[in-house]
């Protein structure tokens, strides 16, 4: 795969060519103290997008910049990634065959099987419901359209940092949850610099902290609550090279941290968010990132596809 990251320019296309199909998703402002935090706080809702995460801005683009043989699209997913793609393909009137692992959320499968694409469950992590969908693909001719480590796909997902920057104005930091590499590298790949960025990953998905301390991209054994949308085994060159050269940190969060945060956007304002949507807000309830009090700091929801019932269950 390419390491060379979408330009402005590139997301700024994408981004024209994918707003008749999404929702500019709104942002709730509010004080930190609400969530028990120092600095002002900016939500991205992006938990409220077509397909129920940010995923869908990178599935768009993707088969609308460069259309898929008779044959239709495979994609492999851990749940999210899956849903994108199926409800892009169907909008467009496309064929989409996508392969999840068994540790796929009950709940997103469901989603999956009702955009009408053909759902195959199989294998232990993402990395071999991925072999599966390579397997479909050089059988089929179908096109595969990666999660995270396809050019359209990462300037895809930088749209959302445009589309934030326009609603939120100036940010002092952003922080942003890290499965294979798509959406922070769509981010920093927007920004470059310019707003800083910080990576937020579980203990158990930990593949671009341990990438980054081993200077290279390695393979990592996931596990734990966010698995499913966090768990990338290996992460992509796209957004390793993002973060090499335009993140100012990653950081690691417990499970419990996330579930915890998870609850507080939940019983102070009512959001219902995956583990993965609640990682920057873990990051700053445990002090992994700290700001000041006169800091505005944007947190993106970065999914929402859960079974609410699930949070009244963990409290």
């Amino acid at each position: 795969m390419t390491t060379d990251l979408p330009s402005r320019a590139a997301i700024e296309a994408a981004y024209e060519r994918i707003r008749p199909h999404i929702r500019s998703t709104p942002i709730l402002e509010i004080p930190g103290k609400v969530l028990g935090v120092a600095p002002t706080i900016v939500l991205k809702l992006e938990h409220t997008q077509i397909a129920g995460s940010f995923k869908a801005r990178g599935a768009f683009n993707a088969l609308l910049a460069s259309p898929p043989p008779p044959a239709g699209i495979a994609a492999a997913s851990g749940g999210n990634h899956g849903i994108a793609a199926a409800t892009a393909a169907a909008s467009l009137g496309m064929r989409a065959e996508i392969f999840v692992p068994s540790i796929s959320a009950p709940a997103k499968q469901a989603k999956l099987r009702a955009t009408g694409a053909t759902l195959h469950v199989g294998g232990r992590d993402f990395a071999e419901a991925r072999e599966a969908c390579d397997a479909h693909a050089a059988t089929t001719g179908a096109r595969i359209v990666h999660a995270y480590d396809d050019p359209d796909v990462v300037a895809g997902q930088g749209t959302l940092a445009l589309e934030f920057e326009q609603q939120a104005g100036p940010l002092d930091a952003l922080l942003i949850a890290i499965g294979g590499g798509g959406l922070i590298g769509g981010v920093a790949s927007w920004h470059r610099g310019a707003t800083s960025v910080f990576g937020v990953e579980s203990e158990g998905t930990g593949s671009m902290r341990a990438s980054l301390d081993a200077g290279k991209i390695v393979d990592f054994a996931v596990s734990g609550l966010a698995a499913d949308a966090l768990g990338a085994r290996r992460v992509g060159s796209i957004g390793f090279a993002a973060v090499q050269t335009h993140v100012r940190e990653v950081v690691l969060v417990s499970d419990d941290a996330l579930r915890d945060a998870q609850l507080r956007l939940w019983d102070a304002l009512r959001l219902a968010v995956e583990p993965s949507g609640a990682a920057g807000l873990a990051a700053l309830l445990t002090g992994k990132v700290a700001f000041p009090a006169s800091a505005r700091i944007g947190l993106v929801l970065c999914g929402g596809n859960l079974d609410p019932a699930t949070l009244a269950a963990e409290k």
